[in-house]
């Protein structure tokens, strides 16, 4: 069987079963903001699972598209050097929210196993937790594998060098005990049965992992039966290809055998003909998967978060492509290939691949642009240290690779370990502290984030009142507290009670004035000194103000009002961006006055002035709507 002819199987499975087939969700979880990706093929039922979110189905399967590439999960150091490790790889999975359980969960995992796929049940062992006898017995008793093929695993009672087959959302809440399938690859290959010395070995593979939600956790770590005992269940799509196909690593499945060959095509060349075992090619094959995937869910390449797990990916592809002989962009001509595998059961890729292959292009050019002189740098120094019988890559080299040459610092580690040399990744790391502590004293910090304010919190009243009654709480002249502010003075005054905005989400603080018995202060900006605590800036215009004056606060109305105008325009402008350009268009920052409004974003491209005038005329017809 293909892998999609697989991938189909496995769903249609479960929608014989009563399954609502379920599409994967996006590799960007909008609304999860504790996962840098999608990693697993729960992340999208979490709030179901959690009892926040409700469905109109009890029961579903997905083919999940997902990424281990950066944050706590993250496979890509290993991608090249194992048989299985992946930056992007497929979960299928099969979900109960509060409907079936064990005895079906397992029922059917067996019944796909052995009389779908025809597997040898001979060659299927099983773990199950230590503590979860009805597991076992299901497993022994009902389904009749063999006692010797189900091993008991976790706290300490199964074998000691095993993980604990115990599931946990978190430090609290829902969690499991969990029954793992294992196929034996056979005695030519090393490695023991789970729980075993030798359980590192790649002859017995995990498959499938079946998870029973069946407590949660409370912060004194006491086990609550849930109510409504869940299934939550993962099988990567490449290792069951593997098993079916018969071959005993993911990269000799169909879908990564294509994808090798259009890597082989793009980098060969007469003079040297393609290596077609090389580990290269299958960093290549695994890469522009990860990176197609990515771009085709909106993430763009850049300096932080997201777009620089990306750009990582994508560098580390196009050393691949050097080392193999490319010395041009070469790494999104693939991306018709991966169209031509995937396409199909994810439409997404094919409807964006001109803005995958135009992404790609870029960042290859620009990477190009570099990566000579940045290797002969890394050449260089490994030959010294060679001469010198060194092992360990200076920390300040590899970090003028990545501010110079753009080599983040597992891409110098990537080469290094060829050579096997590790890098002093401390002293790295203590050169981009010093850029860093550089920067900040190069920068000029707004005066409030300097005062040294301890007292009570200011009451907000701005978003119902534009004048308000406060008392001053305190005054600061040059950054010091001082007990009164005379005319002519410019200073901050903290009240307890205020209707000015502070900046915040990008728009700037409000102006107006502050007018007490004694005097009149003018506030020409409000910023925050604390999380709830509000300065504002400005000069005495009049007279002198007083630590513990009454004050009558008053917005600048004019200016509120067309700041608020320009605050609304550039989440209008934010929507039409996308509709023009592509969901890809994220709000990256914006600063908002009275003036104006900017707006920054991510392009690959220039916009032309047909699109900006397209994004202006969708503007202006919502603000001319005049909606309430």
């Amino acid at each position: 069987m293909k892998s999609a002819e697989i991938r189909d199987a496995f769903l249609k499975f479960f929608e014989s079963k009563g399954h609502q087939i379920v599409a994967s969700s996006s590799l960007v979880p909008h609304e999860d903001p504790t996962l840098l990706f999608t990693n697993a093929g729960m992340n999208q039922f979490k709030d179901v699972f959690l009892g926040f979110d409700k469905r109109a189905y009890t029961r579903a399967t997905t083919s999940q598209k997902c990424v281990r590439a950066g944050g706590k999960h993250n496979d890509l150091e290993n991608v090249g050097y194992t048989a299985r490790h992946h930056t992007f790889f497929e979960m299928l999975g099969n979900f109960s929210f509060g409907d079936y359980f064990k005895r079906d969960a397992i029922s059917y995992a067996w019944e796909l196993l052995t009389e779908v796929f025809k597997l040898p049940k001979d060659k299927l062992w099983v773990t199950v937790y230590a503590e979860d006898d009805e597991a076992y017995d299901i497993w022994t008793k009902e389904v009749g594998v063999p006692a010797e093929r189900v091993i008991r695993i976790g706290d300490n009672k199964g074998a000691r060098y095993a993980s604990d087959n115990f599931w946990m959302m978190g430090d609290t809440g829902p969690c499991g005990p969990c029954t793992e399938i294992f196929y034996d690859h056979g005695e030519h290959i090393w490695g023991g049965p789970p729980g075993s010395p030798e359980e590192d070995g790649d002859r017995y593979i995990e498959i499938w992992n079946n998870v029973f939600m069946q407590f949660n956790r409370d912060e004194q770590g006491v086990m609550h039966p849930l109510p409504k005992p869940s299934v939550d269940t993962g099988m990567g799509l490449e290792r069951i290809s593997a098993v079916l196909q018969g071959v005993h690593a993911n990269y000799e499945i169909d879908l990564f055998q294509a994808l090798i060959k259009a890597a082989a095509r793009e980098t060969s060349s007469a003079n040297k003909p393609a290596d077609m075992d090389s580990p290269s090619l299958k960093v290549l094959a695994d890469h522009i998967r990860a990176c197609s995937f990515l771009i085709a869910d909106g993430v763009i390449p850049g300096n932080e978060g997201r777009g620089y797990v990306l750009r990582r990916i994508i560098r580390r592809a196009i050393r691949h492509g050097y080392k193999l002989g490319a010395r041009a962009a070469f790494f999104h001509k693939m991306v018709p290939d991966l169209v031509g595998e995937m396409g199909s059961a994810y439409p997404e890729l094919k409807d964006g691949e001109r803005r995958i292959v135009d992404v790609l292009r870029q960042e290859e050019e620009r990477f190009f642009a570099t990566i000579e002189n940045g290797m002969a740098i890394v050449e260089a120094e490994l030959a010294a240290m060679e001469a010198a019988g060194k092992k360990v890559f200076d920390g300040n080299t590899a970090f003028k690779l990545h501010d110079t040459y753009g080599f983040p610092l597992d891409l110098t580690a990537d080469i290094c370990r060829e050579r096997d040399v590790t890098v002093d990744a401390l002293a790295f790391d203590a050169a981009m502290a010093r850029q860093k502590e550089q920067a900040r004293a190069a920068g000029k910090f707004k005066m409030a984030a300097n005062l040294d304010y301890d007292g009570p919190e200011t009451a907000f009243h701005g978003y119902t009142l534009l004048e308000e009654k406060g008392n001053i709480l305190a005054l600061y002249k040059d950054g010091a507290p001082v007990n009164e502010l005379l005319e002519g003075e410019m200073g901050v005054v903290v009240l307890d009670h205020t209707p000015f905005y502070a900046e915040s989400g990008g728009q700037v603080g409000d102006r107006g004035e502050l007018r007490a018995t004694a005097g009149i202060f003018g506030v020409e900006d409000t910023q925050k000194i604390q999380a709830a605590v509000f300065g504002h800036h400005g000069v005495v215009r009049t007279g002198k103000l007083a630590v513990g004056q009454g004050v009558t606060a008053r917005v600048d109305v004019a200016a509120r009002a067309a700041t608020a105008r320009n605050h609304s325009v550039t989440h209008l402008m934010h929507k039409a961006l996308r509709e023009v350009l592509g969901t890809h268009v994220q709000q990256k920052g914006s600063l908002v006055d009275s003036e104006k409004t900017r707006f920054d974003f991510v392009q690959p491209t220039p916009m032309t002035d047909a699109q900006i005038r397209d994004v202006e005329a969708r503007v202006n017809a919502e603000i001319l709507a005049n909606t309430a």
